[in-house]
């Protein structure tokens, strides 16, 4: 594969095929974790580095893996490396392992993973199946980033917790809920739409 195809793969993943504002997959985790940065920013990696490393597994595993029972050992492979990732929040970040409670393991449930799991890596080489993970989870990061950026700053006036707004700027009560990410989810999506399509959506 050239780097064309790999510069292809990435335009795919972080625009126009991006997995929150094109395939609405990850919505779980976008109203669950998105009104802090630093709890958005953890998850967002954990989901990049369990995408890019299951990919490759799966891409040098699947000459080996029965067809029949494929979907249940890439769930298998995707666990493993999420394990991996809650085990390092444990030990090393264990406030922020405590922040996201049950949603670092609620990771091998992420569509985004099995979606590009059977999409991709079971009928690609490791490096293409890698990067396509690798990019699926910068296209899923940056797009909760910008909904946690303005969540954060509206609901709490800060940024990665620390204070922003001046004292007298008004906090966003509904910016701390769930659904204020629905509505930001819904606006990304308008804009990316009439982006795509010169404004004819």
């Amino acid at each position: 594969m050239t780097a064309k195809d790999l510069k292809k793969i990435s335009r795919e993943n972080l625009w126009f095929n991006n997995p929150i504002f094109i395939q609405i997959l990850g919505i779980c985790s976008t109203l669950a974790v998105t009104n802090l940065l630093t709890n958005t920013l953890i998850m967002t990696l954990g989901v990049t580095f369990t995408a890019a490393f299951s990919n490759l597994t799966i891409a040098f595993m699947k000459e080996w893996i029965p067809r029949k029972v494929r979907m249940i050992v890439q769930v298998l492979i995707i666990s493993f490396y999420v394990i991996i990732v809650d085990i390092l929040l444990r030990a090393f970040l264990p406030e922020i392992s405590k922040s996201l409670g049950p949603y670092v393991g609620l990771i091998i449930t992420n569509c985004i993973l099995m979606g590009r799991a059977e999409a991709f890596a079971q009928s690609n080489p490791p490096l293409p199946a890698f990067w396509d993970g690798l990019t699926s989870g910068f296209g899923y990061m940056w797009v909760l980033m910008v909904i946690a950026f303005v969540r954060e700053l509206l609901g709490f006036g800060t940024l990665f917790g620390i204070p922003i707004a001046p004292s007298w700027f008004p906090q966003w009560t509904i910016m701390v809920m769930a659904p204020s990410a629905f509505f930001l989810v819904a606006i990304l999506l308008w804009i990316a739409k009439n982006r795509m399509t010169g404004g004819k959506a």
